[in-house]
């Protein structure tokens, strides 16, 4: 039964009943929790912050509750097992790789695969055949690897253990799923696609269709990002018979805490029976009220909005109508510009600022008064007087080509750190990105690159953050001593 909570519904159980604990968290129940801690949360949520004690199942060997549940989501997502997950979606793609290759085996994947998928990389000794996505130069936004650009890749690579793509971008644009699932499947390997940004697509015939339903082998949903779950707690699910479960289940064991939050464990049963009872009517009004954005929006000249106008196209199949991506172009100022004057002034926050886009997440928990502020703002929001405004692009996504030595070879290599200026040609030793969306700019193991630091520079120069790298400034770098390539 869909309606039952048999995780969720344990743990408030064994949180009214009395109990004297000899066992771990150290605040016994909120007993010795800060009192500025019960000030912000109440005494209750302490009650249910519980260990694994018998009656909650054990994360890596379930057998009860917590199984009964994986077992009701698997139903609901269109999986034929399912794992909750409580490191985010982060832990289910790199256990993804682990469970499927061996190291120094090659995995396709697209150059601006998040950073997570790069961990996986360092922590397998995998070895990545980077393929780019499509990308519109006019609007400096990615979209997807394309069918082609993976045939082409798996007949150079015939040995490689798996396909790896990420669908729907945060954006909301979704690659041809079937079609790449059918070639990679002709190889007798799966595809696994992160989805952290599409637990909500089996909900609504107007949403995009799940990766489950068409074809892909593993996919990992981020159910805290778009539903009702709590922060960190996510899905991985699996379907047909490419992947091996057991493996999948040891390798949680490596990269999950063996101490896992059972209120995160129980907001993915609470979502899940949220969606499975009530999914197509909240999803039917976080859709309408995206629509009326989208309307209203499109009447102010002074923004462009990202359409589905005329899909598929390469490498955009579908679009998410729930994310709402605006270009600052017309407003003449960048995306972190345009982001600060939305916090500070009408207290708005956007799910991704980017140098010449914003990205704004519309899900189940927002309002109809949430859209009308928005629209509000963008009427009241002026272009700059700055005539020497231009569109920044990204530099060209980097190929294989570019790679010199494996992530894991580079991350524990011995290692040299200079000034940015005399980096250009030598290998980096770093994993540098801006943060969000998390994708790298750099890599372990890949050339540094002219255009690489003059983008990563003007991100931060307009407002940006840059994460992994040692001098967060990045006046200064890291790359791997006795290493230049030309």
């Amino acid at each position: 039964m869909q309606s039952d909570l048999p995780l969720l519904n344990q743990l408030k159980k064994l949180a009214q009943n009395p109990d004297i604990p000899f066992y771990a968290p150290g605040h016994k129940r909120g007993k010795g929790i800060s009192k500025y801690l019960v000030n912000l949360l109440g005494k209750k949520v302490f009650k249910t912050d519980l260990p694994e004690l018998p009656e909650l199942d054990n994360l890596f060997a379930p057998e009860s509750v917590i199984k009964e549940a994986q077992n009701l989501a698997s139903q609901t997502f269109g999986a034929d097992q399912t794992w909750f997950l409580v490191n985010g979606s982060t832990c289910g793609i790199i256990a993804s790789i682990l469970a499927i290759c061996n190291p120094n085996d090659k995995i396709i994947l697209p150059r601006n695969c998040h950073q997570s998928a790069i961990s996986g990389l360092i922590l397998s000794g995998v070895i990545p055949i980077f393929i780019n996505p499509e990308y519109n130069s006019e609007y400096d936004i990615a979209y997807n690897i394309t069918p082609e650009a993976v045939k082409i890749a798996l007949e150079t690579h015939p040995d490689a253990k798996a396909v790896f793509m990420v669908s729907p971008t945060y954006q909301g644009i979704c690659g041809d799923i079937q079609a790449i699932a059918d070639i990679t499947h002709k190889h007798q390997i799966p595809l696994i696609v992160d989805e952290a940004h599409s637990p909500h697509f089996c909900f609504h015939q107007d949403l995009p269709p799940s990766g489950l339903s068409l074809g892909a082998d593993l996919v990992i949903q981020s159910t805290h990002k778009i539903l009702g779950a709590m922060t960190q707690a996510s899905m991985l699910h699996l379907k047909g018979n490419r992947v091996d479960p057991s493996r999948i289940s040891k390798a949680l064991q490596l990269v999950q805490t063996t101490s896992p939050s059972y209120l995160l464990l129980a907001s993915l049963d609470g979502a899940r029976e949220q969606m499975a009872t009530e999914g197509k009517k909240l999803m039917e009004k976080t859709l309408n009220i995206a629509n009326y954005a989208r309307k209203e929006l499109k009447k102010n000249p002074n923004i462009t909005i990202l359409e589905n106008n005329n899909l598929p196209k390469k490498g955009f199949q579908y679009l998410d109508l729930t994310r709402l991506t605006i270009f600052t172009h017309k407003l003449k100022m960048t995306g972190f510009e345009l982001d600060d004057i939305l916090r500070e002034k009408y207290h708005i926050t956007a799910e991704l600022p980017m140098l010449n886009h914003l990205t704004f997440m519309i899900t189940l928990g927002n309002k109809i008064t949430d859209i009308e502020s928005l629209i509000k703002a963008f009427r009241e929001i002026k272009p700059l007087t700055n005539n020497n405004f231009q569109l920044l692009n990204l530099p060209e996504v980097k190929p294989s080509s570019l790679l010199k030595i494996s992530p894991r070879e580079a991350y524990f290599a011995n290692t040299e750190t200079l000034p940015i200026e005399q980096s250009i040609g030598k290998i980096s030793a770093e994993l540098i990105c801006p943060y969000p969306p998390g994708i790298p700019l750099l890599i372990p193991g890949e050339m540094i690159l002219q255009e690489t630091i003059d983008y990563l520079q003007k991100v931060i120069k307009f407002g940006g953050i840059i994460t992994g790298a040692s001098d967060s400034s990045l006046k200064t770098i890291k790359i791997i001593q006795n290493l230049i390539y030309n």
